[in-house]
């Protein structure tokens, strides 16, 4: 009787072992184990957050993963990662199909179109899964929360602001952007504009260049506009790869102070242009405060707790909130004289 109900066990283990969903993503960090070696197991729900960046495999989502793998360890939860290969929605709507199957407990996404990842996202809502964003927003119908790293008004302005110092107030300038579809940079771009028509009327916009997130087509792209627009003083340039290559451009073309390059990128990629000149500052935020905020405020939702203006988020500070909408702090200028003191 012992052995025929050993060998019943058996049997059910190795079927339970083979049944597995269509698709499957690995869990970066397990909270379970975190979870065992703390006791809290009995008190603590392991739940899963997935986060899915605009694409994966540059620097800015790479600090941001590591700041959510340092959230899922800290608070013990399951943390998936994975974005695509190519800055695109569709490539976000198949991964947020895997999601789904794998009944995660949040879905945190950086859309790459607000409005195109619609039908999937309600998806999986329909089956119980909470949905917010970070980074970049979707329609609000689409999500409970939108998690923004600073206000765009005053980032947009702010940029602009920096461009006009740098040209005397006066003369033309281009946009670099990774795509017209992409609602955080589509909102930095228009406060850009409306600083510049409200307080710069001697400035001119000539050009908006998309880039796709591609550093290649960045670089290509740049040595176009410069050849193109001979005229061209200044360069507003968001999403994290322009900077970097425009700068590149300008000081192969031999240009460096002659055309004023201002944006958003991290002090990695932008170290070297920062320190010879090419570039006097550029801007951005903590992406890893951003990941572990995101993990942060993933798990209360799921535990039932909104955020509210003014809350204190461990590691990350005091957050602002209105309605559905989180921002996390203010923005960071990297110079020649702070830049060694960051790493990302």
């Amino acid at each position: 009787m012992l052995r025929l109900l050993i060998c019943v066990i058996f049997f059910l283990f190795v079927s339970a072992c083979g049944i597995k969903s269509a698709t499957q993503y690995d869990i970066i960090y397990n909270g379970e184990k975190e979870q065992r070696i703390k006791e809290k197991v009995e008190q603590s729900k392991n739940f899963t957050i997935a986060l899915v960046p605009k694409l994966e495999g540059i620097s800015y989502f790479n600090a941001v993963k590591e700041g959510a793998m340092e959230a899922a360890m800290d608070l013990g939860v399951n943390v998936i990662y994975k974005g695509p290969k190519n800055a695109t929605w569709e490539q976000q709507e198949e991964i947020i199909e895997g999601l789904i199957e794998q009944k995660v407990d949040v879905i945190a996404i950086s859309a790459n179109d607000p409005k195109k990842l619609g039908p999937v996202l309600n998806k999986a809502k329909q089956r119980n899964i909470k949905v917010i964003t970070w980074d970049s927003d979707t329609d609000h119908q689409l999500r409970e929360l939108f998690i923004n790293m600073v206000d765009p008004e005053m980032l947009g302005r702010n940029l602009m602001d920096t461009l006009a110092w740098k040209l005397g107030e006066e003369g033309t300038y281009a946009i670099m952007t990774a795509s017209l579809s992409t609602s955080n940079l589509n909102e930095w771009i228009h406060w850009v504009k409306v600083q510049q028509q409200d307080y710069y009327p001697k400035m001119k916009l000539i050009d908006i260049v998309e880039t796709d997130e591609d550093p290649d087509k960045a670089y290509m792209k740049s040595m176009m506009l410069l050849e193109k627009y001979p005229e061209l003083n200044g360069v507003v340039a968001v999403s994290t790869i322009n900077p970097p290559a425009i700068a590149k451009a300008v000081q192969e073309d031999e240009k460096i102070g002659e055309i004023a390059i201002t944006g958003v990128s991290t002090p990695n990629l932008m170290r070297s242009y920062i320190e010879e000149g090419v570039v006097d500052s550029i801007t951005l935020w903590s992406p890893q405060k951003l990941g572990y905020l995101t993990v942060s405020l993933a798990k209360n939702l799921v535990e039932g707790d909104r955020p509210y203006d003014g809350q204190r988020i461990q590691n990350v500070g005091n957050i602002r909130v209105h309605e559905d909408i989180v921002i996390m702090g203010h923005p960071i200028d990297f110079t020649k004289e702070n830049i060694e003191q960051y790493d990302f």
